[in-house]
């Protein structure tokens, strides 16, 4: 059964045409880094740890608190992450 994830979190894209399975990686980056508690569990029940797991590690951007949540979230390093890899190679194109 298709989540019900908040609106909010998608505001910029048309939620009811948006393919949640071919765009499982865009979609569970999105609730990440803009869902709450309850859409974090939905997004782990409809997709299951190793999507998640997969998706959070090869993400290119996540903001740094919730790198640090997704990296205790599935237990790996944060070290292993990409987006934190690229934040090393470019530290001037984050200033936030």
């Amino acid at each position: 059964m298709k989540p019900l994830f908040n609106k909010s979190i998608f505001w910029d894209v048309n939620i009811d045409k948006l393919d949640i399975d071919k765009k499982s990686n865009f979609v569970i980056e999105r609730v990440f880094e803009r869902g709450d508690v309850e859409d974090i569990r939905k997004c782990r029940r409809y997709y299951g740890d190793e999507k998640i797991t997969d998706a959070l590690l090869n993400a290119k951007y996540l903001p740094e608190c919730m790198m640090y949540f997704a990296a205790a979230f599935i237990n790996k390093e944060i070290t292993e992450f990409r987006c934190y890899k690229l934040r090393q190679f470019n530290p001037e194109l984050y200033p936030y």
